[in-house]
């Protein structure tokens, strides 16, 4: 080999291998620090474009899950009021059996015509405050759009599938009107009686509001199972997109761990070897030196 105060190959090439093992060291570093081997498009692009697009489909799942918490929260205090309510007309039949007894005194039938009265106008209150986020679906018809006609809930991505529960009127009719076919309380907000004959002739009314009730609580409630099965299901799905996306894109810590410990090694030595290349060129003085 030439030896040549100008050119110190041994030194250029001990160079070139510490810096090859200082870039693989900052690669091995970086997986360390982030835990992934596919941190940005230049590690590998197309792992890295299945990934984003899978991290994209993940959180559009989310969002797709908030709507339907957001849904069954509703249904979930909807349905607590209907509960509330059904209650309240079972009450509010026994009043009107009793008052319906012709032998019952006026003073006894006044005293179940107030206790009727308050429980009519409890009823009122428990389908209005019966609002999450703004949304009630049992105060009314519908009257978009703080009165929507149907209660929606995305269950794909794509925003294309939904879960729609139609809006169910548990209000009472406005006072000194008669309650339309649609309402499932045929009760207004001054229904009440002053003798047996009209105790009597609500009993049915009451009868068929109950019935009705239930009904809009079987809507309800098969709305909600639905809902709650979708959410599960997205659970489950996202966990596995989450494992998929890791399998293409984390790293492997124990081995990324063993080549650190390799690399720095292979590091020092490699300054070490640059380090005796460098002193290579002090031998030539030793031509020059005089006996």
């Amino acid at each position: 080999m030439t030896l040549s105060i100008n050119t110190n190959a041994a030194a250029l090439n001990a160079l070139q291998s510490l810096n090859r093992t200082t870039d693989q060291l900052g690669e091995t570093q970086l997986r360390v620090n982030t835990g992934l081997e596919v941190n940005s498009a230049k590690d590998n692009a197309a792992i890295f474009a299945i990934a984003q697009n899978l991290r994209a489909d993940r959180q559009g799942l989310e969002a797709v899950k908030s709507s339907l918490d957001r849904a069954t929260s509703v249904l979930d205090i909807s349905m607590a009021a209907a509960e509330s309510i059904q209650e309240l007309l079972i009450d509010m039949k026994e009043k009107v059996t009793q008052a319906a007894d012709d032998g019952l005194p006026d003073e006894s039938r006044e005293a179940l015509q107030e206790d009727f009265n308050r429980l009519r106008d409890q009823i009122v209150t428990m389908a209005k405050n019966a609002t999450f986020n703004g949304t009630n679906m049992i105060d009314g018809p519908a009257n978009p759009p703080t009165k929507p006609a149907t209660l929606v809930a995305l269950v794909s991505v794509d925003a294309t599938l939904k879960i729609q529960v139609p809006r169910q009127n548990l209000q009472l009719a406005p006072a000194g009107t008669t309650p339309p076919a649609g309402n499932a309380i045929q009760l207004a907000q001054d229904t009440t009686f002053t003798d047996a004959v009209e105790a009597e002739a609500l009993i049915a009314t009451i009868d068929a509001s109950i019935k009705n009730v239930s009904e809009a609580l079987t809507v309800m409630g098969a709305g909600s199972n639905s809902m709650e099965r979708q959410s599960t299901f997205l659970v489950k799905l996202g966990d596995t997109v989450e494992t998929g996306i890791g399998n293409m894109v984390d790293a492997d810590m124990a081995r990324e761990s063993a080549r650190l410990t390799a690399l720095q090694v292979k590091q020092q030595l490699g300054t070490q070897a640059l380090s005796i290349a460098n002193q290579q060129p002090q031998s030539i003085l030793s031509l020059f030196n005089k006996g």
